[in-house]
């Protein structure tokens, strides 16, 4: 048992596409940045133009700043010096490992490094974490210099998938204990924290994340094992159709803004569009990451959700909407702004979006069968509890995650759950309208969570794990 109320907890939420951290009892999360972790062999490191684009940086910054810049630095020298008094050892971080053999880069892929290649903790079938070392440097960049705190003086509650395994429990419970010595770990389930943010004990909670949506059945505040159903079908997977669709049908080519320089011509109007030389190092997935998040910004701003089921004659004559591309290229999109979020309720419509064969996705439900729509998952999800439960279940339903952002998504859900329940039941579907409160559902119900003066005897303690070992989460943290 744990009883440290008086130091605030530190609530994070690794979800597939951006981690959250803050803490707890905080509206919003003080930090969040991508999941996404680069990385350079660390023989390459040499060769790599990090070092002169630093330098570059420097140089550019000191010149702006002038004499505040050095005002600041002896401050920062002072404050440095009184810090070291009083403070203890740190251990060395993942970087400075010689047992490692690459160079991790959090929160920092925004400009690209020669042989910078990209990796995800999480693996893209089964949503299981993988690359232990990436969630070691995240959790370091979090920790020390995203939220700048003593680990070893907070509580950490971390939000976890309800399908993650018992060996990945125990081996995040002692990563945590063993890197960063809290004096307390809790592990939650994400849909159960997404309930908690919207007021609720019980409700069927829908998360369309980045790597797949996810739709669990919590009740009293517990998620039920058997009423889970999982889909791949999440915002990445929607946003590399976007790619697809633009690159293979539309035929226009998405350049990431790296590799081009833009200048405004000598009218005044139009712009100067020039390759970027020596580009030859750069790793086909940081390419493709960056090419990703221009798609992603196509379909944030274009795509909308339609009020009844897509039909190619209804919308052959509905109005297009320009999108203008970092290099210049305007595009126009129509039918298919509703088109590509419809494959969330209707995942064949994927065949005639005219995408050539061996691109077009062929999606599959984790045990292998045909990829269901949005409604068949969660009925699947609602049949899959008790008969008395269904009821609350239907009147519960709660949306969250980043790819529910689509406008129009609510109401259809509903007007498809309507049309599908039993006669004698009420379907409710509700989404916060704030977009925030919806992308950080998660991580806001966690910070409720840990800041309850009830919750405080649920922790495992630093003194527990180490009599009884990590084992002892799956009994704390059910």
């Amino acid at each position: 048992m744990y009883g440290g109320d008086e130091v605030s907890a530190i609530v994070v939420d690794m979800g597939t596409h951006t981690v959250k951290a803050g803490y707890a009892g905080e509206d919003t999360p003080k930090a969040v940045f991508p999941a996404a972790v680069g990385w350079i062999p660390k023989d390459r490191l040499g060769t790599s133009d990090d070092v002169e684009m630093k330098e570059a940086k420097t140089t550019a910054r000191s010149k702006s700043r002038g004499k505040k810049a050095e005002k600041e630095k002896e401050e920062e020298a002072e404050e440095e010096e009184e810090k070291k008094k009083g403070e203890k050892p740190k251990t060395p971080g993942i970087n400075d490992d010689p047992s490692k053999t690459r160079h991790y880069y959090v929160d920092d892929v925004s400009f690209r490094r020669d042989h910078c290649d990209l990796t995800s903790p999480f693996d893209e079938t089964d949503g299981e974490t993988k690359d232990w070392d990436a969630v070691e440097a995240i959790w370091e960049h979090t920790l020390r210099k995203r939220l700048v705190v003593q680990s070893d003086e907070h509580p950490i509650l971390l939000g976890e998938p309800v399908h993650v395994s018992r060996e990945t429990r125990e081996k995040m419970v002692e990563l945590l204990f063993e890197k960063h010595n809290p004096p307390a770990v809790f592990l939650a389930k994400n849909p159960v924290l997404t309930a908690f943010a919207s007021g609720r004990a019980t409700a069927l909670v829908v998360d369309l994340g980045a790597g797949g949506t996810t739709v669990t059945a919590v009740h009293d505040g517990y998620a039920l094992r058997k009423a889970v159903t999982r889909s791949p079908l999440g915002g990445d997977a929607l946003t590399k159709v976007v790619l697809k669709y633009l690159e293979k049908t539309k035929k226009v080519q998405v350049r990431p803004r790296y590799e081009f320089t833009r200048t405004r011509s000598n009218d005044g109007e139009s712009f100067d569009v020039r390759d970027v030389k020596g580009l030859g190092s750069t790793t086909p997935a940081y390419r493709l990451y960056k090419q990703m998040e221009i798609a992603a910004d196509v379909k944030e701003t274009t795509c909308r959700v339609s009020d009844k089921a897509f039909n190619d004659a209804d919308f052959k004559n509905v109005p297009s909407v320009a999108y203008e591309l970092p290099d210049g290229t305007v595009i126009e999109l129509g039918a298919e702004r509703f088109k590509i979020p419809e494959l969330l309720f209707n995942p064949d419509l994927v065949e005639s979006l005219g995408l050539p064969s061996a691109e077009t996705p062929d999606w599959r439900m984790p045990d292998g069968s045909p990829l269901k729509g949005l409604a068949e998952i969660i009925l699947d999800t609602i049949n899959a509890c008790d008969v008395d439960a269904r009821k609350d279940l239907f009147g519960g339903v709660v949306v969250a995650g980043g790819g529910s952002l689509f406008a129009g998504l609510r109401e259809r859900l509903e007007s498809e759950l309507h049309d599908r329940a039993p006669t004698n039941v009420r379907v409710k579907v509700t989404a916060s309208v704030n977009s925030v409160e919806r992308k950080f559902s998660t991580w806001i119900g966690g910070s409720i969570l840990a800041s309850l003066g009830s919750f405080q005897q649920m922790w495992l303690s630093k003194a527990e794990y180490e009599e009884h070992g990590a084992g002892l989460i799956h009994k704390r943290c059910p």
